[in-house]
């Protein structure tokens, strides 16, 4: 499959879930193709102007009435919340984890006013950025996230877990339990027990070698948002393009490496 017809293909599957919203009058893009444009960035990953430069030169005709770059990006930002239709169903049981995102340096930190990353362990190593909080079905697709900045602890985020209570029951590290106040459907699964839990690390490591998500390049927090959240939806498409299909074990493999950019 090319890339071109990939991007065809892409359209296609992220129109089948835009096509009740109509096109503004004014606008010169429908919604699902602004919905396809940002799956390309979350997938390619890196900055925006490699990525549109990217797609100017080789893609232009795929897309004749594409805004110029800042325009397209704020298109993005403003309708993050559509990448919602895109979030998969809980199930009976489900996975938590965080995720630490390089935005600088440690050694930069502090160098520029408008730094909103801050400074935290992430794989027992100091970064300076943000934290994701993705949570999984049975079968690895994301249920919901959140971000927050790196200095946070994981129990910011029982809120998540709160949300599903009476619909997963949501296993999770020793991070996420706090001492008092733990939400009644979270399972705290100390180190070397749950061994299901490496699903989630599986989830990850396909993020990062893919989608090149360990660091990213946004300098302001509503667009640190919209590429998480951009990133969650495509990788939902990208891991069911062939279908979820279990093994003779009933295991699901799950793989996006054909769709690297």
């Amino acid at each position: 499959m090319t890339t071109q017809d990939f991007i065809t293909e892409l359209f296609c599957r992220g129109d089948d879930q835009m096509k009740e919203l109509p096109k503004h009058s004014q606008a010169a893009l429908h919604p699902s193709e602004i919905v396809t444009l940002a799956f390309i960035l979350a997938i390619k990953g890196g900055g925006s102007r490699p990525c549109y430069r990217w797609l100017t030169r080789d893609f232009q005709a795929l897309v004749p009435s594409l805004p110029e770059r800042t325009r397209l990006f704020r298109l993005f930002k403003t309708h993050r919340s559509w990448t919602e239709r895109f979030m998969a169903e809980p199930t009976v049981l489900g996975v938590i984890d965080s995720y630490g995102i390089e935005l600088i340096h440690p050694i930069r930190e502090g160098r520029s006013r408008r730094q909103y990353g801050r400074k935290g362990l992430s794989n027992r190593r100091w970064i300076v950025g943000g934290k994701l909080c993705l949570l999984l079905n049975k079968l690895g697709l994301v249920v919901a996230c959140e971000c927050d900045t790196a200095n946070v602890s994981e129990t910011v985020f029982q809120s998540l877990i709160k949300q599903y209570e009476n619909e997963m029951i949501v296993c999770g590290d020793t991070g996420f339990h706090a001492k008092k106040g733990d939400p009644q459907n979270l399972k705290v699964c100390p180190r070397g027990t749950w061994n299901q839990r490496m699903m989630v690390e599986t989830v990850l490591s396909m993020l990062t070698l893919v989608n090149h998500f360990k660091r990213v390049m946004d300098r302001e927090w509503a667009y640190f948002q919209m590429r998480l959240a951009y990133t969650m939806a495509a990788f939902k498409v990208l891991v069911q393009w062939h279908g979820l299909e279990p093994d003779e074990h009933g295991v699901v493999h799950l793989s996006i490496a054909e769709f690297s950019l």
